[in-house]
């Protein structure tokens, strides 16, 4: 039995099951203080018999090194009690000193969709996929050559600087660290900072709508040109909003203007799990775990 946590800055999606195809259970709890939360973990864990892997999706900044000592920590995160926080390290012993799979949710959620495309047809195990969560905040994960990239640390894709939409010069941004980066300026509270209301709320042809599609399709951009990935796949509570995947995706074909070699081949899609794609990528995280040890 493999246990996956999908750990969050607002809730933990707790799950186990035989396979990344087969969740025979799950079970949510709030994030509250890392004592609180971790201990509720790992008490309903227990509760299911036991495990033989675990893996995490872990909101971030995370340390990935597995040389440093701070190896499955929550690092410099802005919530309140959580920098520092030794996380996979604590649950593999809660659960028995299981091995344990440690990666960024958005890391997690892209290897689960890079899976379900290739299980799909739509791709082979090797290709190239990034995933954009835009909710709360904004993350980006990356799959290389069928694996997640690390370079000295994760990407933050969030906190790249887009250029700014006419129609909204004069917002600072929202972001703590870098006022009007991506997050700042198209993640959930940047909208509510704006309108007072979120993405979804506000009518289809609000100027609104159109701004943040710009500032998500601009980060797509990036993607395609950077790292020549195939798809971005974009997830998250602001990308549910009714339509806005289908702006995104027009407003960057007119941002590349038809120059980029991948043409058609660049796409841009919801996520083919729906809202399955982080725990389903902690699974798979727990199951190389499993395999590796």
């Amino acid at each position: 039995m493999l246990a996956a946590i999908e750990a969050g800055g607002t809730k933990f999606v707790l799950a186990v099951g035989p396979s990344p195809d087969t969740i025979t259970t799950r079970h949510t709890i709030p994030t509250r203080d890392p004592a609180t939360t971790l201990a509720e973990a790992a008490a309903w864990f227990a509760s299911q018999g036991p495990v033989t892997a675990l893996g995490i999706g872990s909101f971030g900044p995370v340390e990935l090194d597995p040389a440093s000592p701070q190896w499955g920590f929550v690092t410099t995160t802005p919530k309140p009690g959580w920098a520092g926080t030794d996380v996979a390290r604590h649950l593999a012993r809660e659960l028995g000193d299981v091995p344990v799979g440690f990666d960024t949710d958005v890391n997690a959620a892209a290897l689960a969709e890079h899976r379900a495309r290739a299980k799909n047809g739509g791709g082979e195990a090797g290709g190239s996929l990034a995933y954009l969560t835009i909710g709360t905040g904004i993350g980006g994960g990356l799959v290389l050559d069928g694996k997640p990239v690390h370079g000295i640390a994760h990407p933050e894709i969030g906190h790249i600087y887009p250029r700014r939409h006419p129609n909204d010069c004069d917002f600072a941004g929202v972001c703590p660290h870098h006022g009007d980066c991506l997050e700042g300026l198209a993640a959930g509270p940047a909208v509510m900072a704006r309108w007072g209301v979120s993405l979804s709320e506000l009518p289809a042809d609000h100027p609104g709508q159109a701004i943040i599609a710009d500032y998500i399709a601009q980060a797509c951009h990036v993607l395609f040109a950077s790292v020549a990935v195939e798809e971005v796949v974009i997830g998250g509570g602001v990308a549910q909003t009714p339509g806005l995947v289908d702006k995104v995706a027009a407003r960057a074909r007119a941002l590349d203007a038809g120059y980029l070699p991948g043409g058609a081949r660049h796409r841009i899609i919801a996520p083919r799990l729906g809202t399955n794609s982080g725990i389903t990528g902690a699974m798979l995280l727990a199951e190389r775990a499993a395999a590796e040890a």
